[in-house]
């Protein structure tokens, strides 16, 4: 079975960069940041690799590691959001312990997604794919992004449901920032490879697929095992996120998931928006989304609100899914069973 933590309202947040951290002209966002989870009731205990960052990276591998062990086993720190993703989280799994942990959820994406996607995997516990720490430290908190904190707040066998956005943000415009740090102006469309509504449902995994493809074949990437242990037959549900990849890399990593069997009873399968997938030699993300439904005889729905193009949707691995999606609206209901 799955382990749920539940967000309190007045929840200790611990900050850590177990991948990334910030640099000195940056700390500023990391400052505001605090500021506002202040303001919304939370207390917050600051990590010291937050506040550093060299060499692709915040700090050597077993230092960041250790930083993230202690938050992990400190009953005190409810929850978990580094500052934001980054390059090299996989240096540090095997050094991180996921034997002894305290019950308490982990909040990001991007290079984020690789420890959530792990922890998941090996422990059964289920982890939150959702808003960095950075990008909540806007006055106000667009209605997609906000439901991080309703999410995480379900209790276990409770249902949470979330809708796709009115608008998106194409690219970043740092020269005019707002109060809700995105800047939405962008129509939203949940597109279905089939041109058609579809509807799917099975337990929720995924993060980015530029680092998370790089879990296959290693002990923190045992899909199998996560059937057996933790949700006995129930089908999968995938959602991706592309950060960097043109075409060609996105078809070899689906590719290797599939021969890795990854997607043994997939229901379904779900990408997110991305500024990424620049197209080879005339071959285009769509006809990547084409090839895997066809091979895999299941619905592949695209351009969600998932990842580096936000606002996006808080997906907690490990929970049960059901995924609506009609006339370029979607709908995902979370059942933490």
């Amino acid at each position: 079975m799955i382990h749920y933590p539940r967000l309190k309202s007045s929840a200790t947040i611990g900050i850590t960069a177990p991948s990334s951290g910030v640099q000195e002209e940056l700390h500023h966002l990391i400052d505001q940041s605090i500021e506002r989870m202040e303001e919304r009731g939370f207390s917050v205990v600051c990590g010291e690799t937050v506040w550093t960052q060299d060499k692709s990276a915040s700090a050597p591998a077993a230092q960041r590691a250790r930083e993230l062990n202690q938050m992990l086993k400190d009953p005190s720190i409810d929850l978990i959001i580094p500052p934001w993703g980054g390059q090299l989280l996989i240096e540090i799994l095997e050094y991180t312990d996921m034997k002894k942990i305290d019950k308490k959820w982990i909040l990001g994406y991007s290079d984020t997604s690789v420890l959530l996607l792990a922890l998941t995997l090996k422990t059964g516990m289920a982890t939150a794919h959702g808003v960095n720490l950075v990008d909540l430290r806007g006055k106000k908190t667009d209605d997609i992004t906000a439901k991080w904190r309703d999410v995480l707040s379900t209790e276990e066998g409770g249902t949470v449901e979330q809708y796709s956005s009115e608008k998106y943000q194409r690219e970043w415009d740092y020269e005019n920032p707002t109060e809700v740090v995105y800047n939405l102006n962008e129509p939203t469309e949940w597109k279905s490879i089939a041109c058609r509504g579809e509807s799917f449902s099975g337990r929720l995994l995924g993060g980015c697929i530029d680092v998370i493809q790089h879990l296959v074949g290693t002990p923190f990437g045992d899909v199998e095992g996560f059937r057996k242990n933790f949700i006995s037959d129930d089908p999968i549900v995938w959602y991706f996120e592309n950060c960097e990849l043109n075409t060609a890399g996105v078809r070899r990593a689906m590719v290797q998931m599939r021969l890795a069997g990854w997607f043994d009873n997939c229901s379904g399968i779900l990408f997110g928006r991305s500024s990424a997938n620049d197209p080879v030699d005339n071959y285009e993300i769509e006809d990547v989304y084409k090839a895997l439904s066809e091979e895999l005889s299941i619905p592949v729905v695209y351009d969600i609100d998932c990842g580096h193009v936000p606002p996006q949707v808080t997906f907690i691995n490990g929970a049960w899914a059901d995924v609506e999606v009609e006339n370029g609206k979607g709908k995902v209901r979370q059942t933490f069973k």
